[in-house]
């Protein structure tokens, strides 16, 4: 491979989505393939497992530019996959889930029950709904077999959720809204 074939690939994948393709650009870009897979996999815009398919038959090439200058474009500002190493592991992550769960159907059993503070009940169910859905998303970055695009794209939703700050930080909100439990005293 020769650097020029670099900025060739380089120059292709990071082309906006709806750029108009040719319909022989498979037959021009044939001896590209191998570097564009490459670039492609560098930029963890392809997952190795996907190298099988894509980019690898002439009637599919245009479509599979079209496939990966979008995910180009979508994924551009998400954190690199190894970022996930900055969580919990998964299996730590499934107990704090499920943990979530548990209260929240503490909650709905509560609020079916009591009718004083349901506004605050119906609060703190909200609440443990949104914690849910941000360590989900951790979860998913955490999955092995999920993707590397997938697992990237939950990074960015984790980045955007928390905030910049905080996901560069480490300082993740729990994954129950512990500021409504109760302190005993003993």
């Amino acid at each position: 491979m020769f650097p020029l074939d670099y900025v060739l690939a380089v120059a292709l994948l990071a082309a906006p989505p709806d750029t108009v393709d040719l319909p022989e650009a498979a037959d021009d870009f044939a001896a590209l393939r191998p570097t564009l897979q490459a670039v492609a996999v560098q930029w963890e815009i392809l997952d190795p497992r996907e190298v099988r398919y894509v980019l690898t038959r002439d009637e599919d090439f245009n479509s599979d530019m079209k496939l990966l200058r979008r995910r180009y474009s979508d994924l551009w500002d998400a954190p690199p996959v190894h970022d996930c190493v900055r969580f919990p592991d998964r299996a730590v992550v499934n107990d704090m889930l499920a943990f979530n769960r548990a209260y929240r159907q503490h909650l709905e059993t509560r609020l079916s029950m009591e009718t004083n503070g349901w506004w605050d009940l119906r609060e703190t169910l909200q609440e443990a709904d949104r914690l849910y859905q941000i360590w989900d998303l951790v979860r998913d970055s955490r999955c092995d077999y999920y993707y590397v695009t997938v697992r990237r794209q939950a990074l960015k939703k984790v980045k955007e959720t928390v905030g910049d700050a905080a996901y560069y930080n480490g300082t993740m909100p729990p994954h129950v809204p512990v500021w409504r439990f109760a302190r005993v005293d003993r």
